[in-house]
């Protein structure tokens, strides 16, 4: 899906995301399906709004809304895709958004959760490729988290760098 109203591609999106989480990450470090999975998430988010209607889940403002999706609602927590999609919102919330949640929310709580759904994500798929993943982003959530909150800071920051003629 094409984003032109923004001006940007999903693909150029995923690009921007994959080439700063780089640069955040130890030189080790990360396996390349890590890092590129996690380039996407952030630019799914990116790319889509708050404000529609068009899927489910819907991307989250904030963790009150993960709550009331996926802690609440317990209907959907048999279903791989819902419970990564719980996952991920975590993740990027108590990751790259995490100055912005700090003072609202137990972050720690929240990415116990986020962790959780990645493991019960990995236990009801059926991709076994996709269940590894999943397994991989519960083990490491915390480094992820880490990672893009260092990204969220740079490119925070980045404005301040920039000499503009």
């Amino acid at each position: 899906m094409e984003t032109d109203w923004l001006g940007v591609t999903n693909g150029q999106a995923l690009r921007f995301f994959f080439e700063r989480l780089k640069d955040v990450t130890e030189p080790e470090e990360p396996p390349p399906a890590e890092l590129l999975y996690n380039a996407s998430v952030l630019a799914h988010f990116a790319t889509t709004s708050t404000s529609s209607d068009a899927q489910f889940p819907p991307c989250p403002t904030d963790l009150t809304m993960v709550f009331d999706l996926f802690v609440l609602d317990r209907s959907q927590h048999r279903d791989p895709e819902i419970l990564e999609a719980g996952a991920s919102q975590c993740l990027i919330l108590t990751g790259f958004f995490q100055d912005q949640q700090q003072g609202r929310h137990q972050l720690n709580w929240y990415a116990s959760l986020g962790a959780s759904f990645y493991l019960h994500a990995a236990e009801f798929g059926r991709d076994r490729s996709r269940s590894e993943m999943m397994q991989r982003m519960a083990r490491r959530f915390g480094v992820w988290r880490s990672y893009q909150h260092r990204l969220a800071r740079e490119l925070r920051d980045a404005p301040r760098l920039m000499r503009w003629n």
